[in-house]
C-alpha cells in the first residue's frame, strides 16, 4: 500500500473474464472463508478478489496486529485500501461489482461515498445501522485507548458488542451461534485460528468512527443516483436488528437520492447467510440480481 502495509490478496481467474468481483469480508475473520463463494463467481466468468484487511487474516499474520488497523484514521486508511488495490487488480474495461458483508459492507458504504463512479453494481450483506450504543461505543473505546493503550485488546467492549447477539437464540452452544443456524459452519468458525479474535481499543474506535461517518447525510448524498445497490440479510439477522436495521440503511439512501435500491430478507437465517443452510437460494438471488441489473 502507499503507506508501506503489505496486504494479502487472493484473486480468481476465470477463462474469459465478464467482470471483476470484489468482496470485502467481515471483522473477526478473512478472505479465505469466501472460496466457496468466489469459486462459484469465477465459473460464472467474473474475476474475484478479495483481500484481508489491515488487522486480519494473512495481512495481521505478517504483521503481527490482529484487530488492529493502524496508528490513526484506520478506517479510513482500510477504505483507501480496496481503492489501491482495486486499482492494481481490475480489468479497467470491464464492470466492477463491490460486494461487502458486514465489517466489509460499512466498508463499502463509505467507498461508494467517496467513488461510486468506479462501481457498476454495490452488493452490501449483512450491514446495520448506526445506534446509540455505537456512539457511546465509540467516546469509551478512546478513553480506553488512552488510558490503556491503543494495541490493548478490548475484551470490555467486545464483551459489550457482541454479548447481546446471542440472545434471540434459545438452547444457544457456543457464543458464535449469532452467525448461522448451521453448527458445522460455527464449529468451522470456531476452530479456525484467524476467526473470533478481541480487536484492540484502537481498532474499535476506528471502526465505530466509520459507522458514524457512513451515516450522514451529506456523504450518501456523494454516492451517483444510478448506482444499483442491493441489500440482503438474514432476517434473524441480530446485526441488522432482525431487518429493521437493514431497512433503514436502505432508506437512508433513497433519501440520499438512490434511484435502485432493492432489499432481500432471507427467512430464518442469520448473521452469515453465504454460510447458511440453503445458501444456494443467496447464491441465486445474487446472481439473478447481477444478470438483471436494476430490475
Amino acid at each position: 500500500m502507499s503507506d508501506g502495509e503489505q496486504i494479502y490478496v487472493r484473486i480468481y481467474e476465470p477463462e474469459q473474464p465478464i467482470g471483476n468481483f470484489y468482496i470485502l469480508h467481515g471483522m473477526g475473520e478473512h478472505g479465505d472463508r469466501y472460496h466457496r463463494f468466489a469459486e462459484l463467481l469465477c465459473r460464472e466468468g467474473y474475476q474475484v478478489v478479495v483481500h484481508d484487511h489491515r488487522g486480519h487474516g494473512k495481512t495481521a499474520e505478517a504483521s503481527g496486529k490482529f484487530g488492529y488497523f493502524c496508528d490513526e484514521d484506520g478506517f479510513e486508511r482500510v477504505v483507501q485500501d480496496v481503492y489501491e488495490i482495486m486499482n492494481e487488480t481490475m480489468f479497467k474495461e470491464l464492470d466492477c461489482i463491490l460486494f461487502g458483508h458486514s465489517m466489509g459492507s460499512f466498508i463499502a458504504r463509505r467507498f461508494i461515498q467517496l467513488h461510486s463512479s468506479l462501481i457498476h453494481q454495490c452488493i452490501l450483506c449483512g450491514t446495520g445501522s448506526t445506534t446509540a450504543q455505537h456512539y457511546i461505543g465509540n467516546i469509551l473505546a478512546k478513553t480506553l485507548a488512552r488510558s490503556q493503550g491503543k494495541d490493548v485488546e478490548s475484551s470490555f467492549m467486545n464483551e459489550l458488542t457482541f454479548s447481546s447477539f446471542n440472545k434471540p437464540f434459545e438452547n444457544a452452544k457456543t457464543p458464535f451461534d449469532w452467525l448461522s443456524s448451521d453448527e458445522k459452519e460455527v464449529e468451522s468458525y470456531l476452530e479456525d485460528p484467524y476467526c473470533g479474535f478481541v480487536p484492540t481499543h484502537r481498532f474499535l474506535a476506528d471502526f465505530t468512527d466509520g459507522l458514524m461517518l457512513i451515516n450522514r447525510k451529506e456523504e450518501n448524498k456523494k454516492i451517483r443516483r444510478d448506482l444499483p445497490v442491493l441489500l440482503i440479510s438474514g432476517s434473524d439477522d441480530p446485526v441488522g436488528n432482525c431487518g429493521k436495521g437493514v431497512f433503514k440503511v436502505a432508506d437512508q439512501l433513497t433519501k440520499a437520492g438512490l434511484e435502485h435500491v432493492a432489499v432481500f430478507l432471507f427467512e430464518g437465517m442469520r448473521h452469515e447467510i453465504l454460510n447458511e443452510k440453503n445458501n444456494e437460494q443467496v447464491y441465486d438471488v445474487i446472481l439473478r440480481w447481477l444478470r438483471n441489473g436494476n430490475r
